[in-house]
């Protein structure tokens, strides 16, 4: 057998070769050569020992909703957070929250409870430690605004950051230029409201988002982040774009800054369609749109 393969056996539920298309909303992705999923602190130390002592490359994923995964081979460790880190536990007016929890489903569970925060969440499709990773956001909130402290796995210790250290600013946070951090946990503050008025926030936002968004295709949202001042949308749509394909790969004609998976697409149809956007947008307004996805895996 394989030494890694084994010792990460012993550690979590590991598989070989699974093909990331399958782990990301996307639909895109080469095989990756380990997959593991920890079920403990413990497990994920270890995990970091047999990453450390043969230097391979890794990658922590949760619901791979905002990954632009390239068409290679990935020889490393992918870290998979959202089978068994998922539990959650209210504290008063605090939701402590483990990385693989579902945002959707946690402002789901505040909105019972009557509490208050996260209706700005309730309709993106990935997990704490994602959101976290990207400050992701909705209706000018975003997680910066909510979070009291971050569970960060760094140097084989576990260490509570409080998000006045976690230098969160538009869709960026201390994780991004900490790639070899890992978020484990959350600590957010909530207020108490009305059950029923969070509820009619979230439906009406629900409402908004299936009118608005492209939902019948793969995709990993908002491709582009809005420079300041503009909304990428109306740029893509100003260059003509709305509806433009490549291969598999097509702008939404529903909302401009989707681009979907329609057929299949490659990774490099999708980056492709990706770099003509943000060069004819250059050409045409002088502004250089910024990718919200992040790519993974690419040389």
């Amino acid at each position: 057998m394989d030494k890694i393969l084994e010792r990460l056996s012993f550690y979590a539920v590991t598989e070989v070769d699974k093909p990331l298309r399958t782990m990301t909303t996307l639909r895109i992705g080469g095989n990756a050569k380990y997959v593991v999923y920890p079920e403990t602190y413990v497990a994920i130390d270890g995990i970091f020992r047999i990453i450390e002592e043969n230097q391979l490359p890794f990658k922590v994923i949760g619901k791979g909703s905002d990954l632009l995964c390239s068409d290679d081979e990935f020889e490393g460790i992918v870290i998979c957070l959202d089978r068994f880190f998922n539990h959650q536990y209210f504290d008063g007016n605090d939701l402590v929250a483990e990385a693989g929890c579902s945002i959707i489903s946690l402002s789901t569970e505040a909105m019972k409870r009557g509490l208050s925060g996260l209706e700005f969440a309730s309709g993106i499709p990935g997990t704490v430690g994602g959101c976290l990773f990207m400050n992701a956001g909705a209706y000018n909130i975003s997680m910066k605004d909510v979070v009291k402290e971050v569970l960060v796995y760094r140097d084989h210790q576990l260490t509570w950051l409080p998000v006045s250290e976690c230098d969160f600013s538009y869709r960026h946070s201390i994780f991004q230029t900490n790639k070899n951090w890992l978020i484990l946990g959350v600590r957010y503050g909530l207020t108490p409201k009305p059950k029923e008025e969070i509820e009619a926030l979230m439906d009406s936002r629900r409402k908004r988002r299936v009118d608005s968004q492209p939902l019948n295709f793969p995709s990993c949202g908002s491709v582009f982040k809005n420079p300041e001042g503009h909304n990428a949308w109306q740029l893509i749509d100003g260059i003509g774009y709305r509806g433009k394909q490549i291969g598999g790969a097509m702008v939404s004609d529903k909302h401009c800054n989707f681009i979907l998976n329609v057929h299949k697409a490659t990774a490099l149809e999708y980056l492709t369609l990706i770099e003509e956007i943000q060069r004819e947008v250059k050409n045409k307004y002088n502004i250089d749109l910024k990718m919200e996805v992040e790519k993974f895996n690419w040389k």
